[in-house]
């Protein structure tokens, strides 16, 4: 015999596979019969139903269930309506579950056979599309207010007792620190492999992305009078000699000539690797 724990916001569900010979394991046969609620009843019938007693009952069972426990709720109601295993044996039926870490800790605690197939997972569906049909004291709209009610309690819960939380933000600006160095140095190859056609002599001059994404942007066409440049070029390397060199450089380069259309996308490119770097100073000095 196969059953079903369907966990619900509104509590506890047990369904058991009716077998059939027109409806067999077959996961096709399984979605074919979902269709309407009359057909899947064929396959599916409803053994019992455990609703929480209030809405602490129910995050108390959810808190219970996320931390690998099976709440005192869910023990009674598994034990009083599935069929007796007796002690040290293995349970002659299947209980279908959809995590398999709960059906881990009830075949542990409980000795119960659990298994969350594909099948298993499709006949859940089909409990979850035909649910409120099944729970006829159920109303319409019952069942999304509960997991409104449930899903809030919990992430409150969840909030207020994380005592990592202060960690968190450092762990995931670390995280993303790590990201935006991957990023950078993508780019900031593009950046160069691009204005090297141009300008090849610049990356041996100046090493640091930042920098060269700078200077790429504010050369742009090296053939256009860079004795005028010189000022806002030493502003950016920061010395005045090496300043020089790129300017002499750029006069005697052998790279290609550039067109308008060239210089407009390298500088929007430098323009994203100026961005990514200066966010990534900010969001390293956060973290010191």
């Amino acid at each position: 015999a196969l059953f079903l724990l369907y966990e619900t916001a509104s509590g506890f569900a047990l369904f058991e596979r009716i077998e059939s010979d027109e409806i067999g394991q077959d996961v096709e046969e399984v979605q074919k019969s979902m269709a309407n609620f009359s057909t899947f009843s064929k396959v599916v019938t409803l053994k019992a139903f455990a609703p929480f007693v209030s809405a602490e009952n129910a995050l108390e069972c959810i808190n219970a269930i996320s931390e690998s426990d099976i709440p005192p709720l869910l023990h009674n109601f598994l034990e009083q309506n599935l069929p007796k295993v007796k002690e040290g044996k293995k349970s002659k039926f299947t209980l279908g579950v959809s995590d398999p870490k709960l059906g881990n800790i009830l075949d542990e605690e409980m000795r119960f056979t659990c298994k969350a197939s594909e099948t298993v997972l499709e006949l859940m569906r089909g409990v979850r599309m035909h649910f409120e049909a099944f729970i006829k004291a159920m109303k319409k709209g019952d069942m999304e207010k509960a997991q409104l009610g449930l899903a809030h309690s919990y992430s409150r819960g969840k909030v207020k007792f994380n005592v990592h939380r202060s960690d968190n933000m450092i762990i995931n600006s670390i995280s993303l620190l790590d990201q935006l160095d991957k990023d950078l140095n993508t780019f900031a190859m593009r950046v160069k492999e691009w204005y090297s056609w141009h300008f090849p002599e610049l990356v041996k001059i100046i090493s640091d992305n930042y920098t060269f994404a700078r200077l790429a942007k504010a050369i742009k066409d090296k053939s256009q009078d860079m004795e005028s440049k010189l000022p806002v070029i030493e502003e950016i390397v920061g010395d005045e000699i090496k300043a020089k060199e790129v300017v002499d450089a750029a006069k005697l380069s052998m790279g290609y000539d550039i067109n308008e259309l060239d210089i407009n996308n390298i500088e929007a490119f430098a323009d994203k690797v100026i961005g990514l770097a200066e966010y990534r100073k900010s969001l390293f000095d956060y973290l010191v």
